[in-house]
C-alpha cells in the first residue's frame, strides 16, 4: 500500500511506526506542515495503563518514552490554604517534544520517509496518489473542514481560557491549585514532565479573563500576571511560552470539543484530534490519539477487505472507547467550567469532588488507589453527621427538618399498577415492606393519585376516599412496627398521560374503553394521533385539582407518613404546566418559566401548609426535557429555586418523560449532573436518579457533594435487601438487619470475608 499521513504529530506518527513494522514493503510518508523541532506544547501525560498498551504495541518506543519520562504517583491540590494529597495514581509526564523526536527517530529508522515544513491545504492533493490518506492533522483539521458534510462535526467551543506555560519549578506530584482573584475564580493544572521542567497551564471562565483585562494584555504582561497568582507553586521560579509566535492575548486559547460523526470517506480518515478531542483535564488527548493510531494499523494491516469496509472497522472498535473517554474527559471539563459552582464546599469534599469529577474514579478505585486518603475522607464525611469514626458515606445519617434518615439510600418510588379501586393491597404490603426490611432508609409509594380522574392507569394506587387512607395506614405501621425505615407517599396527578394501560400491557397506550376525560395545561396528547387529547385546564378545574392535593396530603398526615413528595415531573399534569413543551397558554399560567410554574407553586404552598411542619417535603421535577426548545437544565436550576423559596426541602432531579420526542443520553449516573448543579447553585438538599446500581455510585455521588440521597429502583427490584448486600460487600457490619435474619447477615459477612482474602491470596 501506498499511504500518506497528513500531519507529523503523535497521531500520524505513531500509526506510520505500527503500520511500516507490520508491512515492511509499503510506502508510508508523513507530510508535516513544521519544522521537526517545533511544538507549542510542554509536556505529555499518560497513565500507567496506557504505557502498557504502548509497550505491547512496540517495545522500542515504549523503552525511549520510559527512559524519558517523569514518572509520578500523587495528585497535590491547594485549595482554600491548605493541601490534599493523594497517592497511588500512577502516571508519567514526558515532553511534547521528546516524544515527537522519539517517534520521529522510530519512523525514519523503520524507512518512513518524513517531509517537514509542507503546508497541507487538500487532501484530495494527495487522495488520488494514494490508497489511504491518514487525516492527523489536529483539531484545526482542513480534511475535516473540507469533507465537513461527510464527517458531520460536532464542534463546541467551550467558556473557559487557558494558557499553556512551562516552568523550571520541579513538581513532585500532579498539582492543582485555585485561587479566588477579584476578577473569579482561576485554576491550576501543572506536573512535572524531565529532569528540568514543568507543564503550567492556568484556567479561568472567559468572564474572569476579561474582568481581569487580559484580553488587552502583551503576552508577557499576562504570563506575569499568572506568576503572581501562582508564586507560591513557583517557589521564585519564571513561567515560560513556546508560541512567541502568537501576539498580545492570542496566547490564550479557548478548548474546541470536536466529536465527528463519520470518520471516513473514501480512502480518508481522520484520527485523533481530527476526529475527536479530549480536555487536557483529564490528559487523554495524546493517549486517544496514539490508540487511534494503534487501531487503525491493526485493522490496514490485517483485515482482508476494501480500504472502505477497513476503515468502518476501525470506527466500530474505536467509536465507544473514544466516547467514553470523551465523556470522561467533558465532565472533568465541565467541572473546570463550573468550579465557582463548589468552591463552597468545605475544602475535603471540594477535593474529593474534583479526583472523581470524571466519573470514572469513584469511590472504591480511590481506595485501592489510596486507602489512607479515602479513610480520611470517610472520617471527616462521618464528622459531619455525628458520627465519631469512618464510614462509607452511603451508611451516614442525614436529617431533614425533624425527620433522620439512618443513611443516604432511598427506594425510588417505582409504579406497580397493582390496585383496584385506588386501594394497596398485599401486593404493596409486600412489595414495601420487603424493601423497607432491606437496609435503604426509606421507601417510597409509587405515584398516589389525588382522585379516580388522577390515575395514570385503572390500577394506580389513589389516596382520595377512607378505605385507601386506611390500606395504606396498615402499610405505613408495618413499616414502623418492623422496620427502622421510614416512607414516603409521593402524591401526583396523571394529567395528559392518563386513561392508558399498565406498563407492561402497552405503556403510553390509551384504554380501548371505559377511558376518562383528561386535562392538560394545553390541550396537546401526548402521542399525536394516539393518545388522547386533554382539555385546557380552567380556572375551576386547577381549583378542584389543588383541592384533591391538600384533601390527599391530610389523609397522608393521618396515614402516619414521614415524608412527602409531590410529583411535578415526567409530563404528569403539573410538569406539563412547567415544561414550555406542553404548556401553551397564553394567560398568567403560561409565557414566562415564572407564569408556568405559578399553578404547581400554588398548589406545592397549600399542601406544606396541611403538612406537619416538623416532616419534610420533598418536589420530583424533570431536570431536562431532552427536546430542543424544552426545559434544560439552567431552567431547571430556576424551577428548583422558587420551590426552595416556597419551602421546598428537597429537590427529587429526574429528566425526561415529558415528550415521545425526547434523546435522552444514557450512561451511568446520567442524571446525576442535574443533582449536582441544583444542589450546588440553588443551595438546598437533593435527591440523584438514574442508573446508581452499585454501591460505589452512591458512596462517591454522596462524599462529592452530588447529592444528598440517592433513589435506588431496579436495583431494589432485583434484590430487595440491596442496601443490606452493599453494606456487607464493603465490610460495614454496623447497620440494622431484622432479628429473624441475622443467622443470614453473619454468613453473608464471613463468606464475603472469605472471598475477599482468596482474592488478596
Amino acid at each position: 500500500m501506498k499511504i500518506v499521513c497528513l500531519g507529523g504529530g503523535p497521531a500520524g506518527l505513531y500509526f506510520s511506526i505500527l503500520a511500516k513494522k507490520a508491512n515492511p514493503s509499503w510506502d508510508i510518508t508523513v507530510v508535516e506542515r513544521n519544522r521537526p523541532d517545533s511544538t507549542f506544547g510542554w509536556g505529555v501525560v499518560f497513565s500507567d495503563k496506557t504505557m502498557g498498551g504502548f509497550k505491547e504495541a512496540d517495545p522500542e518506543t515504549h523503552v525511549a518514552i520510559t527512559e524519558a519520562f517523569r514518572h509520578w504517583d500523587n495528585i497535590a491540590v491547594f485549595c482554600k490554604g491548605r493541601k490534599f494529597n493523594s497517592g497511588g495514581h500512577g502516571f508519567c509526564g514526558v515532553a511534547r517534544m521528546k516524544l515527537l523526536q522519539i517517534l520521529q527517530e522510530r519512523a525514519a529508522g523503520l524507512g518512513v520517509h518524513l517531509v517537514f515544513q509542507i503546508e497541507v491545504t487538500d487532501p484530495d492533493d494527495y487522495a488520488a496518489s494514494h490508497d489511504l490518506v491518514i487525516a492527523s492533522d489536529g483539531a484545526s483539521s482542513v480534511t475535516r473542514k473540507k469533507y465537513e458534510s461527510v464527517f458531520k462535526p460536532n464542534i463546541q467551543v467551550r467558556r473557559n481560557r487557558f494558557v499553556w506555560l512551562g516552568t523550571r519549578k520541579k513538581l513532585d506530584a500532579f498539582t492543582f491549585d485555585f485561587k479566588e482573584t477579584e476578577w473569579g475564580w482561576f485554576n491550576l493544572h501543572a506536573y512535572r514532565f524531565d529532569a528540568d521542567w514543568s507543564t503550567f497551564i492556568v484556567e479561568t471562565p472567559e468572564e474572569n479573563w476579561l474582568r481581569a483585562g487580559i484580553d488587552k494584555m502583551e503576552q508577557e504582561e499576562s504570563i506575569a500576571l499568572c506568576a503572581k497568582l501562582f508564586a507560591e507553586r513557583l517557589d521564585g521560579n519564571g513561567l515560560i511560552s513556546n508560541a512567541k509566535h502568537l501576539g498580545g492575548s492570542a496566547v490564550w486559547l479557548k478548548f474546541a470539543r470536536v466529536l465527528c460523526e463519520k470518520w471516513h470517506h473514501k480512502n480518508i480518515v481522520l484520527i485523533g484530534d481530527a476526529a475527536h478531542t479530549a480536555h487536557f483535564g483529564i490528559g487523554s488527548g495524546t493517549k486517544l490519539a496514539m490508540e487511534d493510531a494503534m487501531t487503525l494499523a491493526h485493522v490496514v494491516s490485517s483485515h482482508k477487505g476494501g480500504v472502505s469496509e477497513a476503515l468502518q472497522l476501525y470506527q466500530d472498535n474505536r467509536e465507544i472507547e473514544a466516547l467514553k473517554l470523551q465523556s470522561a474527559a467533558r465532565n472533568r471539563m465541565e467541572w473546570f467550567e463550573q468550579v465557582e459552582r463548589y468552591v463552597h464546599l468545605e475544602p475535603e469534599q471540594f477535593t474529593y469532588s474534583l479526583l472523581t469529577g470524571s466519573q470514572r474514579i469513584g469511590h472504591e478505585n480511590l481506595k485501592l488507589r489510596d486507602a489512607s486518603y479515602v479513610r480520611d475522607v470517610e472520617r471527616w464525611f462521618a464528622a459531619r453527621s455525628g458520627v465519631d469514626h469512618a464510614v462509607p458515606p452511603m451508611f451516614t445519617p442525614f436529617t431533614v427538618r425533624g425527620l433522620s434518615l439512618k443513611n443516604r439510600v432511598i427506594v425510588s418510588p417505582m409504579a406497580t399498577y397493582m390496585a383496584m379501586d385506588g386501594v394497596p393491597n398485599d401486593f404493596h404490603l409486600v412489595h414495601l415492606a420487603s424493601r423497607a426490611m432491606g437496609g435503604a432508609a426509606m421507601v417510597g409509594t409509587e405515584m398516589t393519585c389525588v382522585s379516580p380522574d388522577a390515575r395514570i392507569t385503572p390500577s394506580c394506587p389513589g389516596m382520595w376516599n377512607e378505605e385507601q387512607q386506611k390500606a395504606w395506614q396498615r402499610i405505613v405501621d408495618f413499616v414502623h412496627s418492623h422496620t427502622d425505615a421510614k416512607i414516603a407517599l409521593q402524591l401526583g396527578h396523571s394529567g395528559r398521560k392518563g386513561s392508558t394501560h399498565r406498563g407492561w400491557e402497552g405503556i403510553d397506550l390509551p384504554l380501548e374503553s371505559q377511558n376518562w376525560p383528561l386535562v392538560s395545561a394545553s390541550p396537546i396528547p401526548y402521542i399525536e394521533g394516539v393518545s388522547q387529547t386533554p382539555r385546557e385546564a380552567t380556572r375551576r378545574d386547577m381549583d378542584r385539582i389543588l383541592a384533591d392535593f391538600v384533601a390527599a396530603t391530610k389523609r397522608g398526615v393521618a396515614a402516619g407518613f414521614d415524608w412527602l413528595e409531590f410529583h411535578c415531573a415526567h409530563g404528569y399534569l403539573l410538569s406539563s404546566f412547567i415544561s414550555p413543551l406542553t404548556n401553551q397558554r397564553t394567560d398568567e399560567y403560561g409565557g414566562s418559566l415564572e407564569n408556568r410554574c405559578r399553578f404547581p407553586l400554588e398548589v406545592f404552598r397549600a399542601m406544606r401548609s396541611a403538612w406537619p411542619a416538623e416532616k419534610p417535603m420533598s418536589v420530583r421535577i424533570s431536570a431536562h426535557d431532552w427536546v430542543p426548545g424544552g426545559l434544560a437544565p439552567e431552567d431547571a436550576t430556576e424551577v428548583a429555586r422558587l420551590f426552595c423559596a416556597a419551602g421546598a426541602d428537597v429537590i427529587d432531579c429526574s429528566s425526561g418523560q415529558v415528550s415521545k420526542a425526547e434523546k435522552p443520553i444514557y450512561g451511568r449516573m446520567y442524571q446525576v449532573p442535574f443533582s449536582d448543579r441544583i444542589r450546588n447553585e440553588v443551595g438546598i438538599p437533593t435527591i440523584a436518579v438514574g442508573n446508581i446500581f452499585e454501591g460505589d455510585h452512591v458512596n462517591t455521588i454522596i462524599a462529592a457533594g452530588r447529592a444528598d440521597l440517592c433513589a435506588v429502583a431496579r436495583p431494589h427490584l432485583a434484590d430487595p435487601s440491596w442496601t443490606l448486600h452493599e453494606a456487607a460487600k464493603q465490610g460495614y457490619t454496623d447497620i440494622w438487619w431484622p432479628d429473624q435474619y441475622l443467622a443470614a447477615k453473619q454468613q453473608l459477612e464471613r463468606n464475603l470475608a472469605r472471598a475477599q482474602l482468596l482474592v488478596q491470596a
